[in-house]
């Protein structure tokens, strides 16, 4: 047999419920905006950074830079093959002006394991 409350105690037990639930979506729309935000800017330097895209065709890899802001960026390919024999690579820092374009190559001997790039503020 259920036991029955008293409504007003069930109402309580309600509006209870509804405010924790109220704190845990809000506690979950500020961390997911926190999130959000240290991916989408990633900080002051990241913000600064020549915007690349990296295109990996069979055991050649080109990166495409280009730089939208008025610091020069110096942007450095570096690729690393997936056999343990084959010799992984970095390429020579290319200093990319403000509204400047540079294309980065790579390669490996068979296929690619990964490709990534560094930026670091040119001095000089």
């Amino acid at each position: 047999m259920r036991t029955r409350h008293h409504p007003a105690v069930r109402r309580r037990v309600r509006h209870h419920r509804g405010r924790r639930a109220a704190a845990l979506s809000a506690l979950a729309a500020v961390l997911a905006g926190w999130a959000l935000g240290t991916t989408a800017y990633g900080g002051e330097r990241a913000a600064q950074e020549s915007v690349c895209r990296t295109d990996v065709q069979g055991s050649t890899v080109t990166a495409h830079c280009h730089n939208p802001y008025p610091r020069t960026d110096r942007v450095r390919l570096h690729v690393e093959c997936a056999r343990w024999w084959d010799v992984d690579s970095d390429s020579a820092p290319v200093d990319i002006d403000p509204a400047g374009y540079a294309a980065l190559g790579g390669r490996c001997w068979k296929e690619v394991g990964s490709a990534w790039l560094s930026h670091q503020p040119a001095t000089g």
